[in-house]
């Protein structure tokens, strides 16, 4: 490989990419955590006075920060939604018909093509996806790019669908499939998560981008829809505290370093893992995925 062949490999974020934890801060910390443990069928990891983890199996999904004093302010960017992924459609069902026990509402539900999809808001208004894949051969394409669609779901053939584990509990194998995130400036949003962050851009929309590693339909989606120009949240409101972006080795996180520095953008490496911020105020932690 070429020294500029090399360059270029090195622009793209590595493949194995992931989405971790998402941290988000609450008010009430007992009754978000319950609404997660109950309707979505998360199980407690651990708990501290003013934290809550909570996951799948013994994978940590979400950590809820506790913080009496919490404003949440409108009009500002943030969490759009946090996308939950389950292995099967038998799982999403299942959730469907855990949702339905606990008398949880639904804000929407669609068929995409690549997924079929839940949509609600925990008790404070942070947005939730629930969804499960197709096979990625199945995708939907227009000219070789992925075209994601919005098409209704059967909801009670869903309900009925056989299979699911358990009803009661959110199947070992959930992760958090992506973050969708609200930005002030679109264009602005996706030159970082392109440029510096190495993601591809798979598709975009008016007002909106969905970005991506290694071939996924998205791991990342941008929108304007509501904020455009809209400032960031002031510090410590309700909302997205931060997310995870998990990276498999400290060699692909370097890479990702060099590219957030060599873009201009800052980097907060005094506390733990390193941390950056996009252009519109939403922090993300670079981890470095635990060995299996």
């Amino acid at each position: 490989m070429s020294p500029a062949d090399s360059r270029a490999a090195r622009a793209k974020i590595d493949a194995r990419t992931a989405i971790g934890v998402v941290h988000l801060t609450v008010r009430d910390l007992d009754r978000v955590a319950a609404f997660y443990q109950d309707s979505i069928g998360l199980t407690a990891h651990r708990r501290e006075p003013t934290v809550a983890w909570l996951g799948a199996g013994d994978q940590e999904l979400l950590a809820l920060w506790e913080s009496e004093n919490a404003k949440r302010v409108g009009g500002t960017t943030g969490l759009y939604h946090l996308a939950i992924l389950l292995p099967s459609r038998a799982e999403l069902g299942a959730s469907l018909r855990r949702l339905i026990a606990n008398h949880t509402r639904l804000h929407g539900a669609s068929d995409h093509g690549v997924s079929e999809a839940l949509y609600l808001s925990d008790p404070e208004g942070n947005g939730i996806e629930i969804y499960r894949d197709r096979l990625k051969a199945d995708w939907p394409r227009v000219g070789g790019e992925i075209a994601m669609t919005s098409d209704p779901i059967d909801l009670d053939a869903l309900a009925a669908e056989p299979g699911g584990r358990d009803d009661r509990l959110i199947a070992p194998g959930t992760v958090i499939g992506h973050v969708h995130l609200r930005v002030s400036d679109v264009a602005e949003a996706e030159r970082f998560y392109a440029e510096a962050l190495g993601f591809d851009v798979v598709a975009r929309y008016e007002s909106a981008t969905f970005l991506s590693a290694g071939g996924y339909h998205h791991h990342i989606g941008l929108n304007a829809w509501e904020t455009r120009g809209a400032p960031a949240a002031p510090r410590g409101s309700a909302g997205l505290r931060q997310f995870e972006l998990r990276l498999p080795d400290q060699a692909a996180r370097d890479d990702v370093l060099d590219r957030v520095l060599g873009a201009g953008y800052e980097v907060d490496q005094d506390d733990g893992s390193p941390r950056v911020q996009d252009p519109s105020g939403n922090r993300i932690v670079l981890e470095i995925a635990p060995r299996s």
